[in-house]
């Protein structure tokens, strides 16, 4: 009986585009790498290294448990340098009797004379606070609230000068009117408030007490110009840092509304005295300023 020929199978000629396959897959999966290591975000990088070096290089940090319940950290108040002589006698009256806010206007004048003639911030203060406007453009990238790595550099610049001081800092965040709607910041609100609550963090990083500190955002609804052009809306793009006199005169703008607290009604709260005659409305501004001779 003749045995049943077993039928030939035909070769697959096609098996290269499996191989092919797996290549161009690898091939794409190390161009994205490639790019998302090219497009590091420094500052980003910068938070994680000092927040990482914080905690390993603190010894009373990396050994202390972690407390559970009620557990409050005792406040230890910081040994007094000795005086030696009396020239620091001599320095260390002069600074107490000269004002904080005056110094402080005349340190961020010095520090960023090219910004201010930029336009790209403003200084400006009466005898209650003084107020540094930074343009958002500067710290931030558009619809984000990540601080750049030049706004480290201003803001450590800020702090330096801002840490041998004792007045409250406010720092207010704005936008303009375009939408936001992200995952992470549904409106102009939690855009602006972030961006102040970065800033907040640097000037802690930097040195500065963050009991003095506060952030709020306004979103779009207070701005100083119109937003009916690129350049108005770019104005309206701002972190303004409000350096109070006292503590009272911080919750007098942020009890009353920082857009209608005048110097007169906040001097009231703080328990001074001005002349109405000396109240100057500022064009465009969404706060009443009264430029002080000293400022």
């Amino acid at each position: 009986m003749a045995r049943r020929r077993q039928p030939e199978e035909h070769e697959n000629h096609e098996r290269w585009l499996v191989s092919y396959a797996d290549f161009i897959t690898l091939l794409f999966a190390f161009f994205v790498v490639m790019y998302s290591i090219s497009s590091i975000n420094e500052g980003k990088y910068k938070v994680i290294s000092q927040a990482l070096i914080g905690v390993f290089n603190d010894p009373e940090r990396s050994m202390k448990p972690i407390p559970i319940g009620d557990e409050r950290p005792l406040s230890v108040k910081p040994a007094e340098p000795l005086i030696k002589d009396s020239e620091q006698v001599d320095a260390g009256l002069a600074q107490a009797s000269s004002d904080p806010l005056k110094t402080i206007t005349d340190d961020v004048r010095d520090a960023f004379g090219d910004l201010i003639k930029s336009d790209q911030m403003t200084v400006r203060g009466n005898e209650l606070w003084v107020e540094i406007e930074l343009n958002s453009s500067l710290l931030f990238g558009s619809g984000d609230a990540m601080p750049s790595d030049v706004a480290f550099n201003i803001i450590e610049k800020v702090a330096r000068i801002l840490k041998p001081f004792a007045n409250p800092v406010h720092v207010e965040g704005f936008t303009d009117d375009l939408p936001i709607r992200t995952a992470q910041y549904p409106t102009n609100w939690e855009l602006s408030s972030a961006r102040a609550a970065s800033i907040v963090r640097l000037l802690a990083m930097e040195g500065v007490n963050p009991a003095r500190m506060a952030s709020v955002g306004y979103g779009e609804f207070q701005p100083i110009a119109a937003n009916d052009s690129a350049e108005g809306r770019a104005r309206n793009r701002r972190v303004v840092l409000v350096i109070s006199r006292n503590l009272e005169v911080r919750r007098s703008l942020t009890g009353t509304g920082s857009a209608n607290a005048t110097p007169d009604a906040a001097m009231k709260r703080a328990g001074t005295q001005t002349a109405p005659a000396a109240v100057a409305p500022t064009v465009g501004d969404n706060r009443v300023n009264s430029p002080s001779p000293t400022l």
